[in-house]
């Protein structure tokens, strides 16, 4: 066995020293190695552990778009929900991700694992948590008793739509739809899922965890906790005559904080987005490190390392560590039936607000219906009295009006300066990597959710978007 590994170990040796010689790699190619171990650690942790999904189908599909992952080996460790993966499997730059309930899939950067199951002590574990799978959708999970389409205007161009989302036209470009919910009039009118999914399926949010931790804000300032126009509350900005001093929480929900940053995850990998999710330990203290590059509140540059700052924040605001982790289940999630939402953590244990949040297809759909009745949710008020039309007001600066407070707009003038030119203008969705959107439509009381797995120009989101309000029988306004 020792053999074998100082054979493995000569291999990969050989493999960087050949590819140095041939001028193919770069400081930033040898930085990649350990992203690369580190985003399969984490992304077999999570599929395999909190998605149940096969090894085989997350090689393919989530790790798939980059053949260079086919030298970073996997060890699975089922008895304790860990992945380690390194170079040919070898050690080289080798990267551990532990699944661990309360804190979610967390990639072991500096903390120990045992630090960080003593913090997962404090936060809510999922059998914790209160269960209404009996009561009817959106409440629980039972069946409607009759079929909610056959109110539509158009019931064929809503199916129309739902083939369309799912069909593989072209195997260049291949869609992955994994799942799509179309809910109006507060009831599910289509669901359907991919071979291999269901309604109990997990799957991640990727920056449409943005909103939801929007959500969390909205909820401080429903309670008087947090005064979003102040002075943000971040200790690396305190010092006297520090100008990042002037960045207020609002600025930074609407990633107008001037703060230098680089948002790229495939054509230059070595970005601070791919640092701060894939090497750093703290992600909010990584984020809040970053100079200026325009002034505070005077242009918009999209950002996730401004929404870990911000969950960072929501932490400090509520002051108490057990109270934080329970913060999002018991004030968000259990309060909307959201009761398969895991919110995944750096090794500091704060929420990955950018883009770590793992849930069915049913209970994303949820968190848009709170959206469409304007924080409310059965009579009971969540976020506050005009929240969402503070979240929706478009930022000043972003490309044609197309962000608020972490969520995206189509909130154009004209039709030819919006995302989704056939869509209202008062359409807006949470938003994330490879095609995971969170639609919410007030003028046609329509809440859409898909999600799945593209990597290359999309599933064909306008088509789709203009095929249900075609069933619905409402024109663009």
């Amino acid at each position: 066995m020792a053999k074998k590994k100082i054979i493995g170990i000569g291999v990969a040796l050989l493999l960087v020293a050949s590819l140095a010689v041939t001028g193919y790699l770069k400081r930033e190619y040898v930085e990649e190695l350990p992203l690369a171990c580190a985003f399969k650690a984490k992304t077999l942790c999570a599929g395999i552990f909190l998605q149940g999904m096969p090894q085989s189908k997350l090689e393919a599909e989530d790790i798939g778009f980059d053949p260079a992952f086919s030298l970073v080996k996997a060890r699975i460790d089922s008895a304790g929900k860990r992945v380690t993966c390194s170079i040919l499997g070898t050690g080289l730059f080798a990267k551990t991700a532990v699944l661990i309930d309360g804190l979610g899939p967390v990639l072991l950067t500096r903390t120990s694992e045992a630090t960080l199951r003593s913090i997962a002590a404090l936060a809510p574990t999922r059998a914790s948590r209160p269960s209404k799978a009996g009561l009817p959708w959106p409440e629980g999970d039972a069946e409607p008793p009759a079929p909610a389409a056959a109110r539509l205007a158009d019931p064929g161009a809503l199916e129309a739509a739902m083939d369309e989302a799912f069909a593989e036209d072209d195997p260049a470009y291949l869609k992955r739809t994994r799942a799509v919910i179309v809910v109006h009039g507060g009831r599910i009118v289509a669901e359907r899922y991919a071979p291999g999914f269901s309604r109990d399926s997990l799957f991640i949010s990727w920056s449409m965890a943005k909103s939801f931790t929007n959500a969390m804000v909205g909820i401080l300032v429903r309670e008087g906790a947090l005064d979003i126009y102040k002075p943000a509350p971040v200790p690396e900005w305190s010092k006297s005559g520090d100008p990042r001093g002037a960045i207020t929480t609002d600025m930074l929900l609407r990633m107008s904080s001037g703060l230098s940053w680089s948002e790229d995850y495939t054509n230059h990998p070595i970005s601070d987005v791919n640092r701060m999710l894939f090497l750093e330990p703290d992600a909010a203290a990584y984020a809040a490190r970053q100079p200026l590059s325009a002034r505070p509140g005077s242009g918009w540059l999209y950002s996730s390392g401004t929404t870990n700052i911000v969950s960072r924040i929501v932490r400090d605001s509520i002051g108490d560590e057990a109270a934080y982790l329970a913060f999002p289940y018991r004030e968000l999630f259990d309060r909307i039936g959201m009761r398969s939402a895991v919110f995944g953590t750096d090794d500091t244990g704060v929420y990955l607000g950018s883009s770590y949040l793992y849930a069915t297809a049913r209970d994303f759909a949820r968190f848009g219906l709170l959206c469409l009745r304007d924080g409310v949710w059965e009579g009971e008020r969540i976020l506050p009295e005009l929240w969402m039309a503070y979240s929706t007001k478009p930022t000043r600066g972003a490309t044609k009006g197309a962000y608020g407070a972490f969520f995206w707009l189509n909130a154009g003038e004209t039709s030819d300066r919006r995302q989704y030119p056939s869509m209202p203008r008062d359409l807006y969705c949470a938003d994330g990597y490879q095609g995971q959107d969170i639609f919410i439509c007030p003028s046609l009381d329509l809440v859409a959710v898909r999600l799945g797995m593209c990597w290359e120009d999309g599933y064909g989101a306008e088509a789709f978007l203009k095929g249900i309000q075609k069933a619905i029988g409402k024109r663009e306004s």
